[in-house]
C-alpha cells in the first residue's frame, strides 16, 4: 500500500516552467514501484503524461510533452518529479501522480488501467 501526495502546481504564464513533486509514504519499498503522471482537463479524459521505471532507467512520455517535460525520481526521498518547461495553454489540467508495484515496465503503463495507486491531484493553470 502506498499513499501519494502531489505538490508544486499553480498558475504560470505560457512558456514558463513548473516542477511537480509527488511524495510517497506507507509501508512500502518505493524502489519496487513504477511511477507516473496523468492529467485531466475539464471535460476531457484522463491522459497519460509520463512514466518512469523502478530504477529510473526507462521513461515514457506522451507525444504532446516529449522534449518539454522530464520525469525523474529520487528513491531515497521516495519522491517522483515532473519538470515541465515551455508550458502551453493546453497543458492546463489537474495532474495526478500514480504508482504501481510491478516486476515489469513497458508501454502498457501508458494506460491509466495499469495503475492501482493515485494521488489527489494538483492543479496546473497556464495563462496567455
Amino acid at each position: 500500500q502506498v499513499h501519494l501526495v502531489e505538490s508544486g502546481g499553480g498558475l504560470v504564464q505560457a512558456g514558463g516552467s513548473l516542477r511537480l513533486s509527488c511524495a510517497a509514504s506507507g509501508r512500502t519499498s518505493f524502489s519496487t514501484y513504477a511511477m507516473g503522471w496523468f492529467r485531466q482537463a475539464p471535460g476531457k479524459e484522463r491522459d497519460f503524461v509520463a512514466a518512469i521505471s523502478k530504477s529510473g532507467g526507462t521513461r515514457y512520455y506522451a507525444d504532446s510533452v516529449e522534449g518539454r517535460f522530464t520525469i525523474s525520481r529520487d528513491n531515497a526521498k521516495m519522491t517522483v518529479y515532473l519538470q515541465m518547461n515551455d508550458l502551453k495553454l493546453e497543458d492546463a489540467a489537474v495532474y495526478y501522480c500514480v504508482a504501481e508495484q510491478t516486476s515489469s515496465f513497458n508501454t502498457e503503463y501508458c494506460s491509466h488501467q495499469s495503475w492501482d495507486y493515485w494521488g489527489q491531484g494538483t492543479q496546473v493553470a497556464v495563462s496567455s
